[in-house]
Order: C-alpha cells, then sequence, then structure tokens
C-alpha cells in the first residue's frame, strides 16, 4: 500500500473477488462507483471478472475462479507488488471448501500491508479512500 507521499492522484490496482453469494452485491456496488473503478486497473477472479465486464461494461483481467486457484493467484499478485486494495465480498454464513486459499490471500495482503475490505461498508470505506475526487456515491 502507498504511503503517505503516494496518495495523490494514481490509477490504482484493485483485485476484485467475491463469493457466490455475494457477486450481485459487488456488481451493484461497483456500478454505483463506476466512476472511480473506470479509472482503475482492475484483476478479479474469472466469474466476478465476466460478470463486471458483462453487467458494468469496465475492462477487467481476470485469473482463474476461486476454488481453482485464482485466490492464490490474485495473493501473488500481491506478494509481487502489483496489488494496492483487495476487495473481497466474502459469504460468512457458507463454508467454502478452498477456505485455506481464502486464508492465505488474507494473510499475504496483512504481509503486505494491502487495505482489505471483506463488506460493502468497508467497501465504501476504501473507495471513498482511493478515489475522494470521484465523487463517490454515499451507502443506500
Amino acid at each position: 500500500m502507498p504511503d503517505e507521499q503516494e496518495w495523490g492522484w494514481r490509477r490504482w490496482r484493485v483485485a476484485l473477488i467475491a463469493h457466490d453469494a455475494k457477486k450481485s452485491d459487488l456488481v451493484a456496488f461497483v456500478r454505483r462507483h463506476r466512476r472511480a473503478f473506470a479509472d482503475w486497473s482492475l484483476l478479479a477472479t474469472e466469474a466476478t471478472a465476466a460478470l463486471l465486464r458483462q453487467q458494468v461494461g469496465l475492462k477487467v483481467r481476470e485469473v482463474l475462479p476461486g476454488p481453482r486457484g485464482g485466490d492464490l493467484a490474485i495473493g501473488a499478485e500481491i506478494a509481487a507488488g502489483e496489488v494496492d486494495a483487495l476487495i473481497f465480498l466474502r459469504d460468512p454464513l457458507t463454508a467454502q471448501p478452498h477456505e485455506p486459499d481464502i486464508t492465505a490471500l488474507l494473510r499475504v495482503a496483512d504481509v503486505h500491508n494491502i487495505a482489505v475490505a471483506t463488506n460493502l461498508a468497508s467497501a465504501g470505506c476504501l473507495v471513498r479512500a482511493l478515489a475522494p475526487e470521484a465523487g463517490i456515491v454515499t451507502r443506500s
């Protein structure tokens, strides 16, 4: 994550992940904040990337689906310094078969001091922090 001197305008590199039960929430969130997301370099797991391209019209680079290693691929990008922030809308009520990968992703984000949002409230705060000039819509 950038230090205080780097917090001016820049093309943020943001990774996006959503569990199946949260994909529609993520699409609606990104649509609501499209102005900010359109200025950023976006990376997402396969199904999430496809939905964002189709339903929001944004350019999104994709990696594998989460259960097939997508979470780990995004973790590798974080470790390589290629991601500034992560929005990961998790489904806290459903057990995930790839939970160890999720834990590893969150651990690598912590190790590399990457801002992480795991729900819509924290995602809204993160977007407002990265794009204060974008006239961000408040939570409805």
